[in-house]
């Protein structure tokens, strides 16, 4: 349930000093807390923090981080507190606690964490380590008892969800002990309808108002899809990162994009079809709010493996929305396909020339050249399968 807090690696000695002691998390009886704070309201001294609060028991070395942060903590702290925690509507959050990180070891280098957490919540408050320490000093150095009460408290563990069979097991997503958990017992349903008030706060906040999807309507609840005007393709190139395809490639699989989107236009026009859109963009030449904005309207999200693989959580989910990830060959992580699958999304694995979904997911694996400059794709292929999922003659 819990740990104390500590960066992880994969020692021995690193495992058994994040195992939990007493004073990380104690249980105590009625006449034990009694005998500690006083037994009527006059003399009890437990100061009550009004409110709902999120205890995030995670050190920086994952919070710093977009996809980790909000595709992962997040995701899985939103899926419990709607799924589990609270009959719907679930009631507001109105503070986060970083026990073990500073104000800046929550926050990513490019800033979407501390931007999706206000946008989100905006009337949510933050605590760090040093307000943390303020309540521990405020209570230890006292010559009497004290403590403080969080009346609804609901506490995130990286280091403990990982003793779990989904996260421990099978992907290494924390989020999934709750999201594949919850869906597993009926709580939330498989298309991401539970996220979708999370994604619309940060829409709104971003003002993506044109091309919103609207829900299709007259089917079972989870299976409701979303509707956008036109046909849009977001490659996120990483071609000014380590990560990235080699160069001739890239410039393949951009030439086939820009063929594809122009041939289906020119059929459109013919048969007053929707028009395709193709939006080649590096996320560090984009605003914030550009890129929430792009996200929203985006069918197929496609790229190297990356953080910009992220805006996933906040595309709509049509009939043939995709993320399409290029991995090096023989290489795979769960991170982006986890999450597409946890909302709803369909996810194309992409070595080279061929592809890969769910039903031949690969095992995890990260040969030399992942995390490399020259990652091979094959064009032709990659717009081959955006034409037919959008189509819907791949499923």
């Amino acid at each position: 349930m819990t740990s104390t807090g500590l960066a992880a690696d994969v020692t021995p000695d690193n495992i058994a000093a994040r195992e939990p002691t007493k004073w990380n998390m104690d249980f105590l009886s009625p006449e034990q807390a009694a005998q500690r704070w006083g037994t009527t309201a006059e003399n009890r001294r437990i100061m009550s923090v009004e409110g709902n609060t999120l205890l995030f028991n995670d050190p920086p070395q994952f919070l710093a981080h977009y996809y980790h942060f909000c595709a992962e903590l997040l995701l899985g702290t939103w899926s419990f507190w709607t799924g589990a925690a609270h009959p719907k509507p679930p009631p507001p959050i109105h503070r986060a606690i970083f026990p073990h990180s500073s104000a800046a070891g929550w926050r990513d280098h490019p800033g979407f964490n501390s931007y999706f957490l206000r946008a989100a919540f905006p009337s949510l408050t933050v605590e760090v380590d040093i307000d943390w320490q303020d309540r521990v000093v405020a209570t230890a150095e006292s010559d009497v008892d004290q403590a403080w009460h969080f009346p609804y408290l609901l506490l995130a563990d990286r280091s403990a969800a990982f003793r779990g069979r989904l996260c421990g097991s099978a992907n290494q997503r924390t989020a999934s002990e709750s999201v594949d958990g919850l869906i597993a017992r009926s709580k939330l349903d498989i298309g991401g309808l539970w996220w979708r008030p999370i994604r619309s706060a940060v829409w709104h906040f971003a003002g993506a108002t044109e091309n919103v999807p609207s829900v299709k309507q007259g089917e079972p609840l989870d299976e409701l899809y979303e509707e956008t005007d036109k046909f849009t393709i977001t490659y996120i190139s990483r071609q000014r990162t380590r990560r990235r395809l080699i160069p001739e490639d890239h410039e393949l699989l951009v030439a086939e994009l820009e063929a594809l989107v122009a041939r289906k236009n020119a059929e459109a026009m013919l048969t007053e079809g929707k028009e395709w859109v193709l939006n080649i963009v590096g996320a560090e030449t984009l605003t914030k709010n550009e890129q929430v904005r792009l996200a929203s309207q985006t069918n197929v999200l496609l790229g190297v493996h990356g953080n910009g693989l992220s805006h996933l959580i906040l595309m709509p989910r049509t009939r043939f929305s995709a993320v399409i990830e290029i991995f090096y060959p023989g290489g795979f992580s769960h991170d982006y396909e986890w999450t597409a699958r946890a909302l709803g999304l369909k996810h194309f694995g992409m070595w080279n020339d061929t592809y890969f979904t769910e039903e031949n997911t690969p095992k995890v694996h990260y040969p030399e050249g992942f995390q490399g400059p020259n990652i091979p794709i094959y064009g032709p292929v990659v717009a081959n399968l955006i034409e037919k999922r959008i189509m819907q003659e791949q499923p």
